[in-house]
């Protein structure tokens, strides 16, 4: 029985011991924080390259780095040897450094810490509290934990990363910048043994003082660094005059407005961006330029955006000039709503000609217009008469635009500029109206460069392949390196432009002459090939220049972020001498290759632009987009019968058969004959019909205003004086006089210049112009006065 209680006992104890030694494992396996360290952590942004571009300050004032994935050699070799010898052989505790510095702390005054890196990461992740004997246990439980569940490297990197290194300078990265202003994979031998002891003794760096304590602690460990033969003797006697850290250095801003970006998107983080190092410093350098030429005119902000036209990465990005707080430096314009002016333009161009409503050099009306009450102008106020559309384009005409916009259909031309991702323009498309195209509405430089680069990957895309088309040429474009984008496959139909119509667009904008009398146009022209566009929104409060190459597409934008507007303040003055300048900086592009896939040969009149029709006489064989060949043939080339000497038109009622002369004359309708010759000396008009001829339908004049059905409203001076009517009429024979008659009452003759003023008061009434040859042309007008 006593051997049977004995035994119990002793089952008993061993049970007892088995439970205790299982909660003090349970303990020790769990004693560590899911997370050691939860403190927050300091916004760092790099470039591709891994330079640092910029960082904020964490949450709580404290500069400390996000974790990094290793230490640097030097940096190792020169914490063990000043802190761990045995850092790689120890458990997590050193028992004879503990024993040593306990034998001190009890015989002597002086205080010794026995402690391992591995114990300083429990003591730091334990927000270094009071040093206790109770405290030290706690740190050695904890310590073993953590060498069981982490690598060397790990703990290693983890105090690296925590480590105190002077006032609010925490971790090895952070003290490397604030110190030395470069990564600690650059430090020296010398900087990183500063750098090692001052964790140790983080009080020492001070402006000032301490200076020869530091020193004398960091020449010690030199030495031994030599000594062990780490260093060779040149590199220790080249460590010892290298400078010590003093007053921390400020961080680099190299691309501060998407370091603001990127802290609000990603706050306490280490994110590797798609910039160029050298791409952004280029581009800063030519905003700071632009930036004190452009405020003497008082204009004080300006933005650019740098894309890879296939990756769509950002290469580059300027969120405003270097200016004042009071010109709002720290507004970024790139993601700002902003009048579009006129760099919708090149899009609708491209949706007629991937339609097939217009071919790339028809003529186009540029004739006074009036719909339903809105009257667009050219920035010149002057018309064309007919311009071809290419040219339009290129010149950034107003009112060919509108009248293009209103063929073509207002809510179409806003479904394509949805499917573009212009998510800014997110009102009906009656909202805007025809002014949609003029900038009625507002985009950022964001959505507008990368609309244009979509069309240029569109294009690379498909001549790159199979003649095929991805919905990735739509993407919108990464800022962060690596950022996963779900991937597209290939199709034969376009997402939203055809190939054909895209380089079309592309080619006009490049080879076309741009405005006269601009000064520094052969400038512009010297550059690699690049298709571009200008735009001014109204009031010269916006400036625009967008341009793209086969790899990169370039967006500026210039004005007052408070919408002030300046004169001169317009896409060609300003903006477009930017984006050249950035032009220059860039490797060399090819231009774009040819998608003969999607274009198809036509006979092309010359003059008109059209299909050749079968009176048109200079014809020449050219490729147009697949779908042009759905466009009216020319109308603008007519047969004519003349006289023997050519100077009227006859015909069989008043001359010979046998001695008509055939020709093919090239001849407008009235108005926009009225103003093309203005501006053609070479048009000639045609000929008028001899007088004792019959005439049968022809149209000799055309009211220039009031056009049909158009109401008109008379406006009073500031003085209550109500203005003169002008009244216009386009004549085909520029020695004819004109009669003009007011209901049957007659108001005046015009000779030449077929304009009259008159002022007639309101109602309804019947305008009647007659001509020295009895041709009369009549228009119903109705005449309202504005109202006191």
């Amino acid at each position: 029985m006593k051997n049977q209680r004995a035994i119990s006992q002793v089952l008993k104890s061993h049970r007892r011991k088995l439970i205790v030694l299982g909660v003090v494992f349970s303990i020790w396996l769990f004693c560590l924080p899911a997370e050691l360290f939860d403190a927050s952590t300091s916004t760092v942004v790099e470039s591709r390259e891994g330079i640092m571009l910029g960082a904020r300050i964490a949450d709580d004032g404290q500069w400390r780095f996000p974790e990094s994935d290793s230490v640097p050699y030097r940096f190792e070799q020169c914490i063990l040897h000043f802190e761990d010898e045995y850092f790689y052989s120890h458990p997590g505790v050193n028992p004879v450094s503990m024993a040593k510095a306990l034998w001190q702390n009890i015989t002597t005054d002086k205080r010794r810490g026995g402690s391992t890196l591995t114990q300083q990461v429990i003591r730091l992740s334990r927000k270094n509290k009071k040093r206790t004997y109770f405290e030290k246990v706690i740190e050695i439980f904890m310590a073993t934990r953590l060498e069981a569940g982490y690598s060397k490297k790990d703990i290693l990197n983890l105090y690296a990363s925590h480590a105190p290194f002077g006032g609010n300078v925490v971790g090895l990265e952070t003290a490397s910048w604030r110190y030395f202003g470069l990564p600690s994979s650059d430090l020296s031998w010398g900087q990183s043994a500063a750098l090692a002891i001052l964790p140790n003794a983080p009080s020492l760096i001070f402006p000032g003082k301490n200076e020869q304590i530091l020193r004398s602690k960091r020449d010690r460990l030199l030495k031994k660094l030599f000594d062990k033969g780490i260093l060779d003797q040149i590199t220790y006697e080249l460590s010892l005059e290298e400078a010590l850290p003093g007053k921390p250095l400020p961080l680099p801003e190299i691309a501060f407005h998407l370091t603001e970006k990127i802290r609000k998107d990603f706050p306490g983080s280490r994110k590797t961006t798609t910039i160029s190092i050298e791409l952004q410093k280029k581009l800063n350098t030519i905003a700071t330029e632009n930036y004190f030429q452009f405020k003497q005119n008082e204009i004080h902000n300006l933005a650019v955006l740098l894309l890879d036209v296939d990756s769509r990465e950002v290469l580059a990005y300027v969120g405003n000039a270097p200016t004042t707080s009071d010109n709002n430096k720290y507004v970024d314009i790139i993601d700002k709503r902003r009048s579009t002016g006129s760099v919708l333009k090149p899009f609708l161009y491209t949706s007629m000609l991937h339609s097939g409503e217009l071919l790339p050099h028809t003529l186009v009306a540029d004739i006074p217009t009036v719909i339903n009450g809105y009257s667009p102008e050219n920035y010149d106020g002057q018309f064309n008469g007919a311009v071809p559309a290419s040219v339009a384009l290129s010149r950034s005409l107003n009112v060919p635009a509108v009248r293009m916009l209103r063929s073509y259909g207002l809510d179409r031309f806003h479904r394509r500029l949805k499917k573009l991702n212009f998510n800014s323009i997110d009102k009906p498309a009656d909202y805007y109206g025809l002014s949609l195209i003029l900038g009625g509405a507002e985009s950022s430089l964001w959505e507008v460069t990368n609309a244009y680069a979509g069309m240029a990957a569109t294009l690379n895309h498909f001549n790159r392949t199979s003649s095929e088309y991805t919905g990735e040429s739509l993407k919108s474009p990464v800022i962060i390196r690596n950022e996963t984008l779900e991937s597209s496959k290939n199709q034969s139909e376009p997402v939203v432009f055809n190939a054909g119509a895209i380089y079309q667009t592309l080619d006009a904008l490049q080879k076309v002459n741009r405005p006269e009398g601009e000064e520094n146009w052969s400038f512009f022209s010297n550059s690699q090939p690049i298709a571009w566009k200008t735009g001014t929104s109204f009031g010269f409060k916006d400036a625009w220049a967008v341009g793209v190459t086969s790899k990169y597409a370039i967006g500026v934008w210039v004005g007052n972020a408070d919408g002030e507007g300046r004169p001169g303040l317009t896409g060609i003055q300003t903006a477009a001498p930017v984006l050249f300048d950035i032009l220059d900086v860039l490797p060399q592009s090819d231009w774009f290759a040819v998608p003969y896939d999607e274009l198809i040969e036509g006979d092309i009149c010359l003059k008109s632009g059209h299909l050749a029709g079968v009176y048109c006489e200079e014809v020449s064989s050219q490729f147009i987009p697949k779908y042009g060949i759905r466009t009216q043939p020319c109308s603008y080339h007519q047969q004519v019968f003349l006289d023997a000497n050519k100077q009227f038109q006859v015909n069989s009622s008043c001359y010979t058969l046998a001695e008509i002369k055939q020709q093919s004359w090239f001849a407008l309708p009235p108005v926009m004959e009225y103003y093309y010759a203005q501006k053609h000396p070479e048009y000639l008009p045609l000929p008028p019909f001899r007088n004792d001829c019959l005439q049968d339908g022809e149209r000799l004049m055309e009211f220039i205003y009031p056009k049909r059905n158009e109401a008109i409203l008379l406006a009073k001076d500031f003085d209550e004086t109500i203005n003169d009517l002008i009244l216009k009429v386009a004549h085909r024979s520029a020695e004819t006089k004109l009669y003009w008659y007011l209901d049957s009452q007659f108001i005046g003759m015009t000779e030449t210049f077929h304009e009259l003023a008159i002022q007639p008061i309101s109602g309804d009434y019947m305008l009647t112009v007659v001509d020295q040859e009895g041709n009369e042309l009549k228009q119903k007008v109705t005449i309202k006065q504005t109202s006191s």
